[in-house]
């Protein structure tokens, strides 16, 4: 017999997740930040595959819909951070200075 139901059981994972998740964002340091979000574009790329997982194993038409939305939603955040690591990266790349023109006399 369940006792409790499989949406109240996947709603308190949901939660659980939420409140970690944002615990644990909010307590790096801005050093190990640009490694954080390389981590994070990998589990998303994992997520993605879960995503596709399970909306094709579903039955109706309303977990087929969100599957699909979180295989969308999942796309976009892995392709939004690789833009944002890459543009974070090239802060700390030296930049060639230009020669110092010559003045004619």
């Amino acid at each position: 017999m369940d006792f409790v139901s499989p949406t109240v059981t996947n709603l308190i994972i949901f939660v659980l997740a939420i409140y970690v998740g944002y615990h644990v964002v909010w307590t790096v340091t801005p050093a190990l930040h640009t490694p954080l979000m390389a981590v994070t574009n990998a589990i998303s790329a994992i997520v993605i595959v879960g995503a596709m997982l399970a909306a094709a194993l579903t039955e109706g038409a309303p977990a087929k819909t969100f599957g699909v939305l979180a295989v969308a939603l999942a796309a976009v955040n892995v392709f939004g951070g690789f833009l944002v690591t890459r543009r974070m990266l090239e802060m700390f790349r030296k930049k060639d200075r230009p020669a110092a023109k010559k003045e004619a006399a």
